[in-house]
């Protein structure tokens, strides 16, 4: 049986923590098991690391300015959004999708602004600089502290094309196969199956999502329990389509 569970007791973190030590004393408590998957949001890795900004220190460029008077956005924020970025796919009143230096396709280059801890109103929050690395990292104080790797997830909150609504999914992972190719392999009818990769970054962080919420619930971790994956680990960074491979354009 498959359990999802909260990781509750996280206080705010801040620039300088070590996420994987905060995340410790909850699991601590949660007796982890071998197999256990860790999903922890973008918000708290982001944090740790420094990525948030004040807007107050950020000089929008020609180009963000331009952009903000087109769209209705803070110049300030344009210009974190095109620094972070490598390409602007659509901008429209209200909407900046790019592609983001990882690879992301998404809204506003996973800039976010919310819940970012008192006397943050007028800050904004950058991904981490590597996803991957991170969750690594996090793995790695974990097994230290407690002698229990668990696989690490780093979930962060996409809206999809063509579906209203947003769901997480894996922008960085550790010890886990974020995407597994099933290509070749048999159905139940004996047929090779030709276009069969499973997402499994994004299936655990999505579930875990349940566990954590999108708002004021104050739960940035879920521990997955009881999920047994095929194949070798592999990062997040296997999840990114690459540009020439883009239907829509």
């Amino acid at each position: 049986m498959i359990e999802i569970r909260p990781v509750t007791g996280i206080g705010e973190v801040a620039k300088g923590d070590d996420p994987g030590a905060v995340l410790v004393e909850a699991l601590t408590r949660m007796s982890l098991k071998e197999g256990d998957i860790l999903v922890v949001t973008q918000k708290i890795v982001s944090k740790a690391e420094g990525r948030m900004v004040a807007l107050a220190d950020v000089v929008p460029g020609s180009r963000a300015t331009e952009i903000a008077g087109a769209i209705g956005k803070d110049a300030r924020l344009v210009e974190l959004v095109l620094a972070e970025s490598v390409e602007v796919v659509r901008a429209a009143p209200g909407v900046l999708i790019t592609r983001h230096r990882l690879g992301l396709v998404m809204a506003n280059a996973g800039i976010d602004a919310s819940n970012l801890g008192p006397g943050h109103d007028d800050f904004a929050l950058l991904l981490p600089v590597d996803p991957d690395a991170s969750a690594a990292r996090i793995a790695d104080a974990v097994e230290a502290a407690i002698g229990v790797r668990p696989g690490v997830v780093v979930s962060d909150s996409f809206g999809r094309p063509w579906r209203h609504g947003v769901v997480n999914v894996a922008i960085g992972c550790a010890g886990i196969p974020a995407l597994y190719d099933k290509r070749g392999e048999r159905d139940r009818d004996g047929r090779a199956m030709q276009a069969t990769l499973i997402a499994y970054g994004d299936l655990i962080a999505s579930a875990a999502g349940l566990a954590m919420g999108e708002g004021s619930e104050g739960v940035p971790a879920a521990l997955v329990r009881g999920l047994v994956l095929p194949g070798a680990p592999c990062p997040a960074t296997a999840l990114v389509r690459a540009p020439d491979e883009d239907l829509f354009r």
